[in-house]
């Protein structure tokens, strides 16, 4: 396959960017997207140029690290990861536009990479669970309710890649700290903390800058591990609940 790759390049957030065209020949449509753009960054670099900086590291769809928006929708064409999305998905002769997460609480640290600490803030805000537990306790000690366990089970599969930001219209991350909310605040075990829990990542999350949830749904259309919109709306009654105590 022969394509031509328009890709944003950026020296750093101090600097303005722009789109640079690229052609590159001979890609296999077995080959995975990031396969394909380290073959560009290899002819980039035989050739003296910079080479593309994008976020990658296992390949496996699991880290949550790649993030790409790649013709207008993030991670592609397909439901699934940059890193598992396949060549097979274009065509040959395409034209490919790959740019980088666009959120003002993702600032572009270089090309196609930016910064997501904004979401690791919100997790250290209260995504976690305090009670001194010493070594890990038999699996049977608490019960958990089959359904209370699917639940968490379903939106701990979050993996952090900020998909639902870069396809919202607003730059929210509701959908994303709603998952980190409810899967701690469905167990037993995450029950004590789940007030102050809520409150003070919905607090942290507005502080670092994220646009305001209107429930377009385009964050859980984008998310490639399926996180539900009904999230928000549980997480909501979990913030009213929680507001209504503190008053």
């Amino acid at each position: 396959m022969r394509l031509t790759l328009r890709v944003w390049r950026q020296q750093n957030a101090d600097t303005d960017g722009a789109m640079s065209t690229y052609e590159v020949d001979g890609i296999s449509p077995d080959m995975s997207f990031l396969e394909m753009l380290d073959t560009l960054n290899e002819e980039l670099i035989l050739s003296g140029d910079d080479p593309v900086a994008f976020d990658h590291d296992c390949r496996e769809g699991i880290c949550g690290a790649c993030s790409l928006v790649i013709n207008g929708a993030a991670h592609g064409p397909e439901h699934t990861t940059t890193c598992q999305l396949h060549m097979r998905s274009f065509r040959d002769g395409d034209t490919i536009d790959i740019e980088p997460w666009r959120a003002a609480a993702f600032p572009v640290v270089k090309d196609l990479v930016v910064d997501r600490s904004a979401f690791d803030r919100i997790i250290q805000a209260g995504g976690y669970i305090t009670a001194p537990t010493g070594s890990a306790p038999e699996a049977h000690a608490t019960p958990v309710p089959k359904p209370a366990a699917d639940a968490a089970f379903e939106h701990a599969e979050c993996i952090g890649c900020g998909a639902c930001v870069a396809a919202c219209p607003n730059g929210a991350a509701m959908l994303f700290t709603s998952a980190k909310v409810n899967h701690l605040n469905v167990l037993p075990q995450g029950a004590p903390e789940r007030g102050t829990r809520v409150l003070d990542m919905v607090a942290q999350m507005d502080e670092e800058g994220f646009g305001g949830c209107t429930l377009t749904g385009e964050c859980a259309t984008a998310c490639p591990k399926g996180i539900p919109l009904f999230s928000i709306t549980a997480m909501n009654r979990e913030f009213v609940r929680a507001a209504r105590k503190v008053r």
